[in-house]
């Protein structure tokens, strides 16, 4: 792409060499030395390596849905309608609907997936409250949250956020929001180092987490 008027270029890098880094940036947990790395890396890699990771890329976000109800990832099956959008796990009529995992990613769910030990449904916030960073309870699930609540059949709600500040300022926004209509809620406990993400736990302290759960 030829460089547009205007376009401002700070780096000792061709312009399209600069963009890829920008763009990669904007990734969670890339700095300017990682995504400098990456592009270099792309840079070297044939053009079959490249078209095909920009073709998986593509097929991901034409392919995958969140979950109307839960927020979980979901493929679209073959032909199927775009309303289509309930995942599995929400499907299963084995599992108990009166039991809600609140989680903060979908990398969380499935971490509490993979032991195979919780048979609740999830709802997964898709962030955490941070007034800093200007993130309310608007920026994250917490009004579908609430619709699920409103159904009458939820009875407990368990808050597996993350052990940092702003998982337990989440974790308490869901108490004092739940609580008073009656609703059980509950955190799970942590052998868990505080501000340690829930994704990297091992399944046996997750599943002792939960298992071993406190009242709020």
């Amino acid at each position: 792409m030829p460089q547009k008027p205007g376009d401002r270029n700070p780096s000792p890098y061709p312009m399209p060499f600069y963009r890829v880094i920008e763009a990669l940036r904007t990734l969670p947990g890339i700095g300017v030395r990682t995504a400098t790395k990456l592009a270099f890396h792309l840079l070297k890699s044939s053009d079959e390596e490249v078209f095909a990771l920009s073709g998986h890329l593509s097929l991901m976000k034409k392919e995958l849905v969140l979950c109307s109800v839960c927020q979980n990832i979901r493929e679209l099956p073959e032909n199927a309608s775009t309303d289509d959008t309930v995942c599995t796990l929400c499907r299963d009529p084995s599992r108990d609907d009166g039991l809600i995992m609140v989680v903060e990613d979908v990398q969380t769910l499935y971490a509490v997936e993979r032991s195979g030990e919780f048979q609740g449904l999830y709802h997964v916030l898709m962030g955490r409250l941070s007034p800093l960073d200007g993130i309310g309870p608007d920026s994250i699930r917490i009004k579908e949250l609430i619709s699920r609540v409103e159904t009458g059949q939820v009875r407990e709600i368990i808050v597996a956020t993350s052990p940092t500040t702003e998982g337990e300022a989440t974790a308490l926004y869901i108490s004092r929001l739940f609580k008073p209509v009656g609703i059980r809620i509950s955190r799970i406990a942590f052998g868990i180092p505080v501000g340690l993400e829930l994704e990297y736990v091992d399944d046996m302290t997750l599943i002792r987490s939960v298992e071993g759960r406190r009242l709020m």
